[in-house]
């Protein structure tokens, strides 16, 4: 039985030998494009059409791919139009890029480097961008971690963006590719042309944050704690040893720190109601709820609510406020933006200006995680 246990480890650890210095990502994902156009900005492409014919591709030659009667009508420049079910679009020279401008209600151009996939889907046009995996970290850190900042904080978020990646690299695996260009896995626009973010991911090249089993952390951030981390089973229902609540001092005069929102006091008794509150309303001092610390719920005589439901029911910047009757009105005052758990994005900025390192950072936010190199990661089977 012992030797079962140590093949079993054994076999999961192999995953990360031959861990892909490739990720592919699904562009426009949260769009139905009908149809883009594909430009070589860098390098020369071929166009491989998988029935043995290729086609070069240079500068000056835009590809133009075309949703058509459940196939891909494809024109290049100076060459006659053809159908095919589906393309790939292969880099030639190591240092290849394109832009890719999909035509719709919006006209988007964005910029990728690596080769680009595409076939028709259930209506629509399914783009693949076949991706190095540090481009694709330092493009996911500018779209979520802005530009603008400190080198270590630059870092902390690749790593957070790699751990993700790579815990969830088969969430699409069924559709073909790895993970898309949304929030639903990361949120994805395409290269990234700040030297500052591109070195913060070269410099931390396959660093992952691992919890004591040597398993990848859930990576959670967000914008603003207000002061004070959630545990993750306040939020979520289930609980990760590593995302436990935090004081956080470093985040209370960002931009994000405090909020406020007001309520008519009428408009608030009948909210509370309909979600089961049935004690007095002459009085709306009984509205009252101080909250200093983070709680998990609502409270006002024997009435208790969720504070996530309030606020996903009132579209509040975060579940950290207080409930205070002024006049007519319920105002609640309120701290921090997101979820609460895990990295606060503004905290980890005011500590890298501070001088303190990513190591240190990701240490202060994720109780007791190691931070290595995805090879030395336990990756367990998708459920």
């Amino acid at each position: 039985m012992v030797r079962l246990k140590i093949l079993f480890v054994l076999l999961l650890t192999v995953f990360c030998t031959g861990v892909s210095a490739q990720v592919k990502i699904r562009l426009f994902a949260n769009q139905s494009p009908e149809s883009a156009v594909f430009s070589v900005t860098e390098g020369t492409y071929e166009l491989n059409l998988f029935n043995g014919e290729i086609l070069p591709v240079f500068k000056n030659e835009p590809v133009i791919m075309t949703r058509y009667y459940g196939k891909l009508a494809v024109k290049k420049r100076n060459t006659k139009g053809f159908v095919c079910d589906s393309l790939i679009l292969r880099g030639k020279t190591g240092n290849d890029s394109f832009s890719l401008m999909m035509n719709g209600k919006s006209r988007i151009r964005q910029y990728y480097s690596g080769d680009l996939q595409s076939f028709p889907d259930l209506g629509t046009l399914v783009f693949i961008n076949i991706s190095d995996v540090e481009k694709y970290i330092s493009g996911v850190v500018k779209a979520e971690g802005g530009t603008g900042k400190n080198l270590e904080y630059f870092k902390t978020q690749a790593i957070i963006a790699r751990t993700y990646m790579y815990k969830y690299f088969d969430k699409h695996l069924a559709d073909r590719y790895n993970v898309c260009d949304n929030t639903h896995c990361q949120a994805f626009n395409g290269l990234s042309s700040d030297s500052l973010l591109n070195k913060a991911a070269l410099e931390t090249r396959g660093l992952v944050i691992l919890n004591k089993d040597s398993t990848l952390i859930i990576s959670a951030f967000h914008s603003n704690c207000g002061g004070e981390t959630s545990s993750s089973e306040d939020v979520w229902l289930s609980g990760q040893p590593y995302l436990k609540s935090v004081v956080d001092p470093y985040c209370l005069t960002s931009r994000n720190a405090t909020w406020q929102k007001s309520f008519p006091i009428n408009e608030w008794a009948s909210y509370i109601r309909k979600s089961g509150y049935n004690g007095k309303v002459d009085d709306p001092s009984v509205f009252n709820f101080l909250q200093e610390s983070r709680l998990a719920d609502y409270k006002t005589g024997f009435f208790s609510m969720p504070l996530r439901t309030i606020r996903s029911d009132l579209n509040l910047r975060s579940t950290f406020f207080s409930v205070y009757a002024i006049g007519d009105s319920i105002v609640l005052k309120g701290r921090g933006y997101g979820h609460g758990v895990g990295l606060c994005q503004e905290g980890a900025m005011e500590m890298a200006t501070k001088g303190f390192n990513y190591r240190e950072i990701i240490n202060f936010y994720y109780s007791g995680v190691i931070i290595l190199d995805i090879k030395n990661a336990v990756i367990l089977p998708p459920k």
